[in-house]
């Protein structure tokens, strides 16, 4: 918009678009994002183009001209095992993650009301990312979580949570596929939401799982910096946050679970997205099935 914005359609030209997908490079962007920029654009102008629309007025796609930017092969998705994320969620349960907090410049008095509020946020970051890495929730879908779309099995082996919404640019409405569905929880993670009812408050089944102190919705911002800050204190090499879900999706690939239930369980659009987490890091077992497969010994 603000390229294009004060132009009528019909009066922008290959030129124009070249030369800003050219200035995009310029500004470091990478091929991917200026081929999204690219491909937006070329939506709007065959939009405009059809018959219902502006095709009386708009008759070519001046973006159709244009080169796409090369886009290199997605690396490998790299991301934390299990004992990583129970490290990290440790961290979480001990505080270390924590920001000094401090009102009008001026540290908060460390009350028993206060340290119990800190111990109750503490626990919530842990469970938070416990549920990402063993379920592969986005962060969206967490965030607008409530008690009503958890079930916990009667053994607490697990849960089942239904994805109905999701925030989306500080919006909630529905999840990116669309529609509802149903997601299961393995039983660490669990186990560390059933424990967040013991907190007393919003735990009703309109109320969030993840809250702040006044029972509002988490920010998401916030969550992200606290991931990072936990990483950091449990010694683990930077992930970013949304590398728990593909720790989930790539557990489940190595192990057998077929692509097209992960796709259900994680709402993709179409499994090719799904497939990426077949070429998920390697770890010892492949190297293990190598060896079998070459008929060598591990141990020499």
């Amino acid at each position: 918009m603000k390229r294009f914005g004060d132009r009528l359609m019909d009066e922008v030209t290959t030129r124009d678009v070249s030369r800003f997908l050219r200035d995009l490079d310029g500004e470091g962007m990478p091929g991917r994002n200026v081929n999204k920029y690219r491909a937006l654009l070329h939506a709007i102008f065959n939009y405009a183009m059809r018959q219902d629309t502006y095709g009386d007025r708009v008759a070519t796609n001046p973006v159709t001209a244009t080169d796409k930017r090369f886009q290199p092969a997605p690396m490998p998705l790299d991301h934390y095992e299990r004992h990583e994320i129970e490290a990290l969620a440790l961290a979480c349960e001990r505080g270390e993650h924590r920001a000094a907090r401090s009102y009008e410049g001026r540290p908060v008095e460390e009350t028993a009301a206060e340290l119990a509020a800190r111990a109750t946020e503490d626990q919530q970051d842990a469970a938070a990312f416990l549920l990402m890495f063993y379920s592969g929730l986005r962060l969206g879908e967490l965030l607008a979580l409530r008690w009503r779309y958890v079930r916990f099995l009667a053994d607490l082996s697990g849960a089942i949570v239904t994805v109905e919404r999701a925030v989306s640019a500080g919006i909630e409405k529905a999840p990116k596929s669309g529609r509802p569905r149903d997601v299961p929880v393995a039983r660490p993670a669990a186990e560390a939401v059933a424990r967040l009812v013991r907190r007393g408050d919003f735990t009703t089944p309109e109320d969030y799982v993840f809250c702040n102190r006044l029972g509002q919705r988490l920010d998401g911002s916030a969550l992200r910096r606290r991931y990072k800050r936990a990483a950091e204190a449990a010694g683990l090499r930077p992930i970013r946050l949304h590398g728990l879900r593909h720790a989930a999706g790539s557990v489940l690939a190595r192990n057998g679970v077929p692509l097209v239930t992960i796709r259900d369980f994680y709402g993709h659009a179409d499994l090719a997205t799904t497939n990426r987490y077949l070429h998920s890091k390697l770890d010892a077992d492949t190297v293990a099935a190598m060896n079998v497969a070459h008929g060598v010994s591990a141990d020499g």
